[in-house]
């Protein structure tokens, strides 16, 4: 067996190329001593894992000799091992870049779906809060309020669709929301300069814009503050 082994290994590439096309075992056999180590060094100096860089020259190796009869060489015999381990290297870091970012935008995804729940179920637990202290207002000051905040109607409109008159409405919005800052509590008063008075301009009503409107709670990351101005 050595004598044989031994007389390929006094052949240059071109010679066992070409055993290797008509499946001589032994010229593969010199082919893959001659180069494995080398091969293998040059994969794991890209791709820094001795595992995958020998994976990867094992599997070139396997795929030669399955595709033996196919071969043809351009150039010499080590310049195509070396470039068939560069391209397969590229391969790898092309589909590891590909997975890296698959599963930095996953994380990331999935980080904004816990955020988002998170803002979801503490605004809806602000806004049942709010909700509650409503409900508990005078029946006709409650009424006045929901009016004003949620159906958005103005004063002059609340007045005539109520039959009272615009100060009697005015007093009641203001009243509510003076209920309301003491009910809900200071954290409430210090995120904004709450004012009692309604969004007026030349001493007419207008109404409150869509954003503002208590029916649109999840347009705003703070909903809830809009009740006050």
């Amino acid at each position: 067996m050595r004598v044989i082994m031994a007389e390929y290994d006094s052949m240059n590439d071109f010679e066992l190329v070409n055993l290797i096309k008509s499946g001589n075992k032994h010229a593969f056999a010199e082919i893959y001593e001659r180069y494995f180590d080398v091969l293998y060094l040059h994969a794991y100096h890209r791709l820094r894992d001795k595992d995958e860089a020998k994976d990867l020259v094992q599997e070139l190796f396997s795929y030669l000799w399955s595709h033996r009869e196919s071969l043809h060489l351009t150039s010499n015999f080590s310049n195509y091992l070396y470039t068939s381990v560069r391209n397969r290297v590229l391969n790898i870091l092309a589909h590891k870049y590909v997975e890296d970012k698959f599963l930095s935008s996953l994380h990331h995804a999935e980080s904004n779906v816990e955020a988002i729940t998170d803002h979801l179920a503490r605004e809806r637990q602000l806004a049942m809060i709010i909700e509650k202290e409503i409900q508990s207002l005078p029946p006709r000051m409650r009424h006045v309020f929901e009016l004003s905040r949620k159906a958005n109607l103005s004063y002059k409109e609340i007045a005539a669709r109520l039959e009272l008159s615009e100060q009697s409405v005015r007093s009641h919005v203001k009243g509510a929301l003076r209920l309301l800052r003491t009910r809900l509590g200071l954290w409430i008063y210090l995120s904004v300069i709450i004012s009692t008075t309604p969004v007026t301009a030349s001493g007419a009503d207008m109404r409150l814009p869509s954003y503002m409107n208590i029916t649109n709670l999840s347009l705003h990351p703070f909903p809830f503050l809009f009740f006050f101005i």
